[in-house]
């Protein structure tokens, strides 16, 4: 079977003032080319010769729309593949029903990639939820300095409330069981603790010398 060469030939608009070998390598490690190539090959089977060019066109056009917030198709794939994955997992546990009384072992392979197609199912359809329905997230804004330091920014308060927090805190620690627990303040005498005076002064005789 003789190849269709056009078909086999990625075509590239090269500009005068473009470095060729620049392009080149900047198609061959963009991430779209290479992987079109790629599934252009495993399609092959199915859909026989497809344009290289136009699988590339297909996927930049494709990837775009994500870029700007268009998921619809990947929500089809994923759709379209968790179906696949259940008629997977039927066929394989048909099989295995058909070899259950004669031929363990092949019932054993074929109920293991049954629940392996199954497995797959649930978790395509489970990306699938959460492509629809994202989770909420609650998270407190944090900086990262200098590596493993960590400063976390709480939650703004209410001004407010925080001066008649403070306020409350300050009362409380001036007055305790009707005590005031503030050392400035001038309390009250008491026989254990009279209130101290200025001393008088106590005339004494004059220091004698000593003799020699």
């Amino acid at each position: 079977m003789t190849k269709n060469l056009e078909l086999e030939t990625l075509k590239v608009d090269l500009r005068e003032r473009d470095n060729k070998a620049s392009v080149y390598a900047s198609i061959a490690l963009d991430g779209i080319s290479g992987n079109a190539i790629t599934a252009r090959s495993f399609r092959k089977g199915t859909f026989s010769e497809l344009d290289i060019t136009e699988c590339v066109k297909a996927l930049k056009d494709t990837t775009k729309r994500v870029h700007e917030g268009n998921l619809n198709e990947m929500e089809t794939t994923l759709v379209s593949q968790a179906s696949t994955l259940d008629a997977i997992f039927n066929e394989m546990a048909r099989r295995a029903s058909l070899n259950m009384r004669e031929y363990l072992g092949a019932t054993e392979t074929y109920l293991r990639l049954a629940l392996k197609a199954q497995t797959q199912c649930r978790a395509t359809i489970e990306t699938l939820a959460v492509i629809k329905n994202p989770p909420v997230v609650f998270t407190r804004n944090a900086n990262i300095v200098n590596g493993n330091q960590q400063v976390n920014h709480q939650p703004p308060t209410n001004s407010l409330n925080s001066e008649k927090e403070n306020s409350h805190a300050q009362d409380t620690l001036e007055h305790h069981h009707g005590n005031t627990l503030d050392t400035r303040a001038q309390t009250a005498p008491t026989r254990a603790d009279s209130k101290m005076e200025t001393v008088e002064q106590v005339n004494r005789p004059p220091k004698r010398r000593r003799k020699g």
